[in-house]
């Protein structure tokens, strides 16, 4: 049996064509959801084909605040500590595989379950660093935590294996992010733009990064950045919850409400947001994801961050601004020099990785 841990709508988008491929060729699994997020998690499972969680470990309201986030932690950790049986059933077996996925709680506390119940853990897109233990935060620290806890690494590239040279473990090189294999079905869909088509030309607008709404000043300056944004040009604004409270907490949502050039929409399922972004100008985002798909399509992608992990299109259609204004109307005023054509990859990282954890579960 493969189980397969997650909890945000990222990991969700990341690991839905391995639970395909999984599906395809008759491989058990089982989807353990921690209950991180829930909000457009189940437009998600429809736009991929995929049933409810086999088991969901918590059902409360969406985690977006540190208080919050401490306290369900805790509940996951009792639950794993002492009900192992409800999270990876009453069959499981030492060759079952545990499948956690990135660099959020959800992905340590998988992992850390897996450990606990005897099983082989799979860390899928492994081998990521940023080498600044604060930037991200506390994603930094989760990442390097996991690696150590993981008997199998799932590196998208060359440069992840090398930065697991020190880490033990059965390193897999992916040549790719799974994500490659979302976008191809996103790519299938042609769903209906989620704004009101008032904005023609117009830039997709996704931030939600704890460093960049964890005060007052750092929301300041995201604010600033995007008034200079709108100058140039009209911003979709896709609204996370954390963002918008952010926002509201430190009295700035109406400024950028009232912002003419600023097209507020809500978070949507994923097919549609690709849809939204291959139909845009340009992408401005703080999110490693967001930085990955717009490789793949070729999109310019401007990074409100000082340091990005990942390096899909570095030098090529990413831009990370270091939130130097000079950089970013540098970007505004070329940014059609950054545009790629569609990547296109020769095998597919889901289905490597289903063949593997097939073959090693099989051999122990």
């Amino acid at each position: 049996m493969i189980h397969i841990v997650l909890g945000t709508k990222a990991q969700l988008i990341k690991m839905a064509p391995i639970m395909r491929d999984l599906q395809r060729k008759g491989i058990a699994f089982r989807y353990i959801s921690t209950g991180q997020h829930k909000e457009t998690i189940d437009d998600l499972l429809a736009n991929f084909g995929l049933g409810e969680p086999n088991v969901v470990l918590y059902e409360g309201k969406d985690i977006v605040t540190v208080r919050a986030m401490f306290f369900w932690a805790l509940r996951l950790l009792m639950v794993s500590l002492f009900k192992k049986k409800k999270v990876f059933g009453e069959q499981r077996v030492k060759s079952d595989i545990v499948l956690v996925h990135g660099d959020t709680l959800s992905t340590l506390l998988g992992a850390l379950m897996g450990r606990l119940a005897g099983l082989k853990v799979g860390h899928v897109e492994s081998g990521l660093r940023s080498f600044n233990l604060f930037h991200p935060f506390p994603e930094e620290i989760t990442r390097l935590l996991t690696f150590r806890l993981s008997h199998y690494l799932f590196c998208p590239d060359d440069v992840a294996v090398e930065n697991l040279r020190y880490i033990k473990g059965i390193k897999v090189n992916t040549h790719g992010n799974t994500l490659y294999d979302s976008l191809k079905m996103a790519k299938q869909e042609k769903p209906d733009s989620a704004i009101s088509g008032a904005f023609r030309p117009y830039c997709v607008v996704t931030l939600h990064r704890y460093e960049n709404f964890n005060s007052q000043a750092s929301t300041g300056r995201i604010v600033n950045l995007l008034e200079v944004a709108s100058k140039k040009i009209n911003l979709v604004f896709v609204m996370h919850k954390p963002t918008i409270e952010a926002l509201k907490r430190h009295d700035l949502y109406g400024r950028v409400s009232n912002n003419k050039n600023i097209e507020m929409v809500p978070r949507m399922d994923y097919f549609s947001f690709i849809s939204l972004i291959k139909r845009s100008e340009f992408v401005i985002s703080d999110g490693g994801s967001n930085q990955e798909e717009c490789f793949y399509l070729g999109k310019p992608v401007l990074l409100f961050r000082d340091a990005s992990e990942r390096r899909e299109g570095l030098g090529e259609n990413c831009v990370i601004s270091h939130y130097d204004e000079a950089i970013i109307q540098d970007f505004l005023d070329s940014y059609s020099e950054y545009k790629r054509p569609f990547y296109k990859m020769q095998s597919s990282p889901s289905s490597l990785i289903v063949d593997f954890c097939e073959r090693n579960r099989k051999a122990i």
